[in-house]
């Protein structure tokens, strides 16, 4: 793939002209923290029909969970196929612009609000991944599809106060049990949605009263209201202001073992939360193209019609040199994008070190084209109006979230050196 063909270009005008109507008119609502971003997202999803598509997805996948079970079909028929037609992107192990319809939106969405693309992803993509990969037949069915579609927003509980890069090995949120049911406490951090969350997976160790290190790692999934936990108001920060981002409180927490995901304290959670970073990594190449791309462009108009010294700046050679670097950025940008499109369409998947090398220059090459674009503008960069400060700030987070810069390059040279 070196190109988008004819009917996914049509798919991208038609997302471009939907978020040019409907969510660039409330941009600056969305980064003073006046709207949340999830009816706009809602719509999004209902006027492509994306909701409806989920939906049926996830119909056949649970009817076929189901006939599994009962014998009517073979268990090769798998919980493997059934988990891939549920998730919101199910048929991209077998076409190519199922993949690609997936990423276009995240793309286009990002060339105005990357949040609006963490708000969704975490919700669908984290969480509801969470449910379906790793949950009962009757945990699915109880909260799955609300998350598929959006009617239920979901949080991805793993970072703690003091447990960030380290998310395992620092982590102190423990369950306990008491009898049938799991006492939970510890707070979380860093929570995208977290402010507003219907649902959230919550990711703790259980005490047993042995060493931290040696505790299996478990998760929960929790509702809204539960007693004892507690949902911060929005927290501010540098960027991403689109996106929701609170704190968790658990005090004495009680659930059921319905509400442990799996159903069983063996689930691999370790493996299961590795999975979901590897998801989140290759995710931002295309965040990072949609930044790159609308930066690129009002560079350009920027340089043709800005006159100093008697003519535009794109004519000095300097301004050249940084518009032909953003270029080159675009280009590698979109071939890790049409790479991972074909690689998830043959059936294949890409190694977590291969998604951190992803990661990794993407986030970088968005953080550099962005700063360089507010270096462009001058003056006229530092102010809101122009809208490349926000894309800045925005795009540093690539460079934090998910793991960051360091954790990549650690991740990549343990797996040459392996």
């Amino acid at each position: 793939m070196y190109k988008w063909s004819d009917e996914q270009v049509m798919l991208r005008e038609a997302v471009r002209r939907f978020i040019e109507a409907e969510i660039v008119p409330h941009v600056d609502e969305l980064e003073h923290g006046d709207l949340a971003p999830y009816d706009l997202l809602r719509k999004f999803f209902s006027t492509f029909g994306m909701d409806f598509m989920a939906r049926d997805r996830f119909k056949r996948a649970i009817e076929k969970e189901k006939a599994i079970a009962s014998g009517e079909l073979p268990a090769e028929a798998s919980t493997e196929e059934a988990e891939a037609e549920a998730m919101p992107t199910g048929d991209i192990m077998r076409d190519p612009n199922a993949v690609a319809f997936t990423m276009i939106p995240i793309i286009e969405l990002c060339r105005h609000c990357p949040g609006m693309v963490t708000a969704m992803g975490v919700s669908m993509g984290l969480t509801g991944a969470a449910v379906m990969s790793k949950g009962t037949t009757a945990q699915k069915e109880r909260w799955g599809l609300d998350l598929l579609t959006l009617e239920k927003i979901g949080a991805w509980a793993i970072t703690e106060p003091n447990s960030g890069s380290d998310a395992f090995g620092s982590m102190q949120s423990t369950a306990r049990r008491d009898g049938d049911e799991y006492i939970l406490n510890g707070s979380k951090t860093f929570i995208t949605n977290g402010p507003y969350a219907d649902t959230i997976v919550f990711i703790c160790k259980l005490d047993e009263g042995n060493p931290p290190a040696e505790r299996k790692v478990l998760q929960f999934v929790l509702d809204k209201g539960m007693p004892g936990l507690e949902q911060s108001k929005p927290l501010r920060k540098m960027g991403l202001h689109s996106s929701p981002t609170g704190e968790l409180f658990l005090s004495d927490v009680r659930v059921g073992k319905d509400r442990l995901l799996g159903g069983t304290e063996d689930q691999p959670a370790r493996e299961a939360s590795k999975d979901t970073f590897s998801m989140e990594r290759t995710g931002v190449a295309a965040m990072a193209l949609g930044i790159v791309e609308r930066c690129l462009e009002l560079c350009v108009d920027y340089a043709k019609n800005r006159v100093q010294f008697g003519q535009p700046i794109g004519e000095f050679q300097l301004i050249q040199l940084k518009l032909a670097k953003m270029e080159v950025a675009r280009m590698n940008l979109q071939n890790m994008v049409f790479r991972f499109i074909e690689t998830t369409a043959s059936g294949e998947s890409l190694t977590l070190a291969e998604a951190s090398a992803m990661k990794l220059y993407s986030a970088q090459a968005a953080v550099e084209v962005a700063l360089e674009a507010v270096q462009l503008f001058g003056g006229n960069g530092y102010m809101a109006e122009f809208r490349v400060e926000q894309l800045a700030r925005d795009a540093k987070v690539l460079q934090i979230y998910a793991g960051t810069d360091e954790i990549q390059v650690s991740q990549i040279a343990r797996s040459l050196l392996a």
